[in-house]
């Protein structure tokens, strides 16, 4: 339910990230290789990055496929980030399609994506959620306790809906914080930077999986990988 990724590095363009790559996000968006749930992610797109001098990120949505997207293609070889955020999205059957469903959502900091799903019973009660959808209310719950909290909101939502799949993808500019619980998610380093990704986006052997139920934080200093199951070391 859902594809995406993160990038922390040197500037690259938004079509080098999204659309170039042989597997690249625009490919997931009609044929993903690694989904376990779903087959395509035609229900919307976002795509956020941060501006030189823009302490605030900036986005771009849609709940259009992000194939169908000619303005976005002309646009995003001309845009490049250090930090950039990007997701295509398979809508839980009974939630809406709208462009305010698509990540990333933004408390104004942070960008926040979510690949999988969760009861919307679990959740409290959001007036600043973005949208209606589950994934923008585990957002809003995210945003309100803090990225502090995060490893401790996933095992709380995990331990109240076990079928819950909770890959969240987080970036404020300068860093990105991931976990991963029911799905897949997979880490690139380079000389140039560091990609998280829901699948790699191309058959580059550095690519690497991470467990499952596990924390991932990555700085311009690195990488650190945390178990969710016991705060050791992954």
């Amino acid at each position: 339910m859902c594809r995406h990724l993160a990038w922390l590095g040197q500037p690259r363009t938004l079509a080098a990230l999204v659309l170039d790559p042989p597997s690249s996000l625009l490919v997931q968006s009609h044929a993903p290789r690694r989904q376990r749930y779903g087959t395509v992610n035609a229900d919307g797109w976002g795509v956020g990055f941060w501006a030189d001098g823009r302490p605030e990120p900036a986005r771009w949505r849609s709940a259009q496929p992000l194939w169908g997207s000619a303005s976005f293609a002309s646009v995003a070889p001309a845009i490049s980030a250090r930090c950039v955020l990007a997701a295509v999205r398979s809508a839980t059957v009974g939630m809406p399609i709208e462009e305010a469903a698509a990540a990333p959502f933004t408390d104004g900091r942070w960008l926040l994506s979510h690949n999988g799903r969760v009861d919307r019973a679990v959740l409290p009660p959001a007036r600043d959620a973005e949208s209606v959808v589950d994934s923008a209310l585990l957002a809003a719950l995210v945003f309100s306790r803090g990225m502090a909290a995060l490893g401790e909101t996933v095992r709380e939502v995990g331990a109240a809906d076990p079928a819950a799949r909770l890959n969240l993808l987080a970036a404020d500019g300068t860093r990105l914080l991931a976990t991963t619980w029911g799905d897949t998610l997979s880490v690139l380093t380079t000389d140039e930077g560091t990609a998280l990704a829901s699948e790699p986006w191309d058959d580059d052997p550095r690519w690497a999986d991470v467990p499952d139920r596990t924390l991932v934080e990555v700085t311009l200093d690195g990488l650190t990988q945390t178990s969710l199951d016991a705060s050791e070391p992954a």
